[in-house]
């Protein structure tokens, strides 16, 4: 994590958000140098995976994850955060004269990453 910081994600109104992306009620939120965000959220009764997180990188990808214990998913969750901020790092700016291979190494790291987190 070489050029940023997390912090807790806030809406448009600088608010946190109560309901996550799959209709649960949020945990932990965080968003990483205005390019990633990690979710935890508890999902209720949803038997055997009552806890989930979603991950992404804006404008590349989205990863999601089910757990059947909140202490696990929270293990998870920050494992996660390191390598989502590497390769948030590694998307290169559009004027990067390298920015083909650049590119190409992002997106496999990704791949790694999902592999990785299944």
């Amino acid at each position: 994590m070489a050029n940023g910081i997390w912090e807790n994600y806030t809406d448009e109104n600088g608010l946190p958000e109560r309901v996550g992306s799959d209709g649960g009620v949020i945990v932990s939120d965080e968003e990483y140098d205005v390019g990633a965000r990690i979710t935890l959220e508890r999902l209720g009764e949803v038997a055997p995976f009552p806890c989930g997180i979603t991950c992404g990188i804006y404008g590349w990808m989205v990863h999601t994850r089910r757990f059947p214990t909140l202490a696990e998913a929270q293990r998870a969750y920050d494992d996660m955060k390191p390598g989502l901020a590497d390769i948030l790092d590694m998307i290169p700016n559009r004027s990067d004269p390298d920015i083909e291979i650049k590119r190409e190494r992002a997106i496999a790291a990704m791949s790694r990453y999902v592999d990785m987190f299944p």
